[in-house]
Formats: C-alpha cells, sequence, structure tokens
C-alpha cells in the first residue's frame, strides 16, 4: 500500500486556454464530476459556459481514498489502481454524452483528470489553475445536509477562484 501518492489514470497537461488581455493564458473553467445527475448538469452548463467564452474545459473526477490516521494523508492501495482507470473512463463518456448536446460550439479544449485523494482538498487545489469552478448542488436539504455536511460548503470557504453552484433540478 503507498502513502500520500496520487495516481492518475492518464496525464493531462495544464490546459491552454484564452489569452488574456495581456496575452497570458487563461487556465479555463474546471467541473467537478461524481457521476450524479447533478453534477452531469454541472458538466452540460460548464460546457456551455466554457463555449460561450471559448476557453477550455478541464473535467475532474476524484477517488475518495482512505485517510491515514498518522498523517491525515491519502493512503492508496493496489485496488485504487483499477477504481480510478473506471472513474476515468465514466468521466470521459460523460463528458462526451455533454459535447454531444451541445447545439451551438464547442469548448477550445476539454480534458478529463481522475485523481485519487480527498474531493475537497483536490477541487480546491484544482481552483488554483482555474478561471472558475463549477459544481452541481445536492438536493439534500435540513437534517440530511446537517448530518452529512456539505462538499460544496466546503470548497466555497477555502476555492481560489470563483464558483458557479448549479442547482439540482425541480
Amino acid at each position: 500500500m503507498m502513502t500520500g501518492e496520487r495516481l492518475m489514470a492518464r496525464p493531462v497537461p495544464r490546459p491552454a486556454g484564452r489569452p488574456d488581455k495581456k496575452g497570458k493564458a487563461v487556465p479555463g473553467i474546471v467541473v467537478g464530476l461524481d457521476g450524479s445527475p447533478n453534477s452531469e448538469r454541472a458538466l452540460d452548463w460548464a460546457l456551455r459556459h466554457a463555449a460561450t467564452l471559448h476557453t477550455s474545459l478541464t473535467a475532474v473526477v476524484v477517488h475518495q481514498v482512505a485517510k491515514s490516521y498518522w498523517g491525515h494523508e491519502p493512503v492508496v492501495g493496489a485496488g485504487d489502481v483499477s477504481v480510478l482507470d473506471q472513474l476515468q473512463r465514466s468521466a470521459e463518456e460523460m463528458t462526451q454524452r455533454g459535447l454531444g448536446r451541445l447545439t451551438e460550439g464547442k469548448p477550445s479544449s476539454v480534458q478529463v483528470r481522475a485523481v485519487n485523494g480527498f474531493v475537497v482538498e483536490e477541487l480546491v487545489n484544482a481552483s488554483r489553475d482555474a478561471d472558475e469552478l463549477v459544481l452541481g448542488s445536492r438536493s439534500t436539504t435540513g437534517l440530511t445536509r446537517l448530518v452529512m455536511g456539505s462538499i460544496s460548503s466546503e470548497i466555497v470557504q477555502h476555492s481560489a477562484c470563483p464558483i458557479v453552484i448549479v442547482p439540482h433540478q425541480r
């Protein structure tokens, strides 16, 4: 078992993005995926928004791993590699379906990243290299949200860029 090591199914270069007013590359939009209908709505919104802005989009899916008792670091086991590969494929399929639903324009580039780690930490890290972070909301309310906590709420508190929370379908 490896401790504290992150694995990626496929290495993905940082998106080139669109140039800003000074000619420097702007990273683009990052969207967090978890396979839920709410994250698919967030992906669709992010794809349309990236197409409108003519910028890149990076979809990030995180395989939540165990936390080391001693160092509070991610603990990645041999079985996590196959799970990460499956998450990568599923996120790529979801992204392809989303691209197929676009009616006008496309983002300048689209990439999918799958990582092992802690969801909040990985999405906050991704926000450091993004113009905007897009997340789907949960459809929980009241006691359920209080007991379970909210990943979106935690990310909002620590994000390094603006965040869009796409509401669930009513």
